[in-house]
């Protein structure tokens, strides 16, 4: 991109507005402002301009307020009850406490409608203190403005974006595929956790195929943005334009999952009464380790590690553990506690008050970084058994997702 001949071109800045969908009315619900500039039969994307650090700030914040006028002049063409997103560096933002794009804002949008506008920030591009940009960003939120952080994953640290308390986290899928599937869960999960604790809703963008958007809608997306849907566009679409669509996509996406949630309940449903069969037999406790070894042969297409605790998380027996394909004793885990592990105690109390086993939601071993399921249940009055599941098994049986 030559600076240049963009800013000498600063007057052919066209604005385009790129439909955000909803998940719940399968409408168009919001549109993101960009602009563009075509220069030599090219099309460029002015989004990378205003990002380059190494392209002066005042060139840039003058593209900015370009953008933002190209734009937001044909604000009034769109229904009144759809967002605007406006993106916007977060360090060129500082510059002023965000006063100049406030002051261009409200030159289109009456106070009562401020409410209808978003601005989008980088958190992890931010150099400055997040303390100001907390208090810069607060004050636009008094008049109404939601707040978005973009680029949510890897670089993003969660604390500042907890500070910031946004209404809206976007999360960037471009890169995922199938075989990344897995792996990109883990961090959706924890971003879906954070999101739910501060009271932000999901928009994934960047959305370029069905399983995309699947991925998308399967972990709790409730804003759905890119060209799988619509492209950003110098005109507006119909509300409705997807709705069919998105109605017959997304009943496959209920029909398929209900299946395999179906088929997964049934599946832990009879493990657990298999594994609760077995151990009734055998009878193990704390005292008699041979019986804990005998139970761990028993289960040896189940398990890959066994231990007793007590109701408090002391662990009482050593591990009983599968190492290279053998059961071998580890004694050092004995005493250890294990009430600070999530849901820990919730499930001692659920056990012994329900008598019955309990099989616990997927996650990673710290240890062997398995991932894993365990199934625990009380042997006693004062003692629980915990068996970790093996993912084979899981993988075997469908239980691992």
């Amino acid at each position: 991109m030559d600076v240049i001949e963009v800013l000498t071109n600063l007057d052919q800045v066209e604005g385009y507005f790129q439909p955000i969908f909803s998940a719940d009315e399968h409408t168009v619900i919001a549109y993101e402002i960009s602009g563009q500039l075509q220069l030599d039969g090219q099309q460029i994307n002015l989004k990378d301009f205003v990002n380059n650090e190494d392209i002066p700030e005042e060139y840039r914040m003058d593209m900015e307020r370009k953008i933002l006028h190209a734009t937001l002049e044909k604000i009034d063409e769109i229904a009144s009850d759809v967002d605007i997103y406006i993106p916007s560096n977060p360090n060129l933002l500082m510059q002023d406490f965000g006063e100049s794009r406030f002051d261009i804002i409200q030159q289109y949008f009456n106070e009562e409608d401020l409410h209808r506008i978003v601005l989008v920030i980088s958190e992890h591009r931010y150099t400055g203190d997040m303390d100001q940009l907390h208090h810069a960003l607060r004050y636009f939120t008094t008049y109404g403005v939601k707040i978005a952080v973009q680029e949510v994953g890897a670089e993003s640290h969660l604390e500042h974006i907890a500070l910031l308390a946004p209404h809206i986290l976007k999360v960037n899928i471009q890169d995922l595929n199938y075989d990344s599937w897995s792996a990109q869960t883990d961090m959706i999960t924890a971003i879906g956790s954070l999101a739910y604790k501060i009271g932000a809703n999901l928009l994934f963008e960047e959305i370029s195929t069905v399983y995309q958007l699947q991925f998308a809608w399967k972990n709790g997306g409730r804003f759905y943005q890119g060209p799988y849907l619509a492209n950003p566009s110098k005109s507006f679409v119909e509300k409705d334009i997807l709705k069919e669509r998105f109605k017959q996509e997304c009943q496959q996406f209920i029909t398929s999952e209900k299946k395999m949630l179906e088929a997964q309940y049934f599946e832990l449903k009879k493990l657990q009464e298999e594994l609760e069969v077995i151990v009734h037999r055998v009878k193990p406790s704390s005292d008699n380790i041979s019986l804990l070894e005998h139970l761990a042969h028993l289960l040896d297409g189940y398990s890959f590690r066994l231990y007793i605790c007590n109701e408090d998380g002391f662990q009482l027996t050593p591990n009983v553990m599968r190492v290279d394909g053998q059961w071998e004793l580890q004694p050092n885990a004995i005493n250890k506690n294990w009430s600070w592990r999530p849901y820990f105690l919730q499930t001692i109390i659920k056990m012994r008050n329900d008598q019955s086993g309990e099989i616990s939601e997927l996650y990673r071993d710290i240890e062997t970084g398995e991932i894993t399921r365990t199934f625990s249940i009380a042997i006693n009055e004062l003692e629980f058994l915990f068996v970790d599941l093996s993912y084979d098994y899981l993988y075997e049986h469908n239980i691992f997702r």
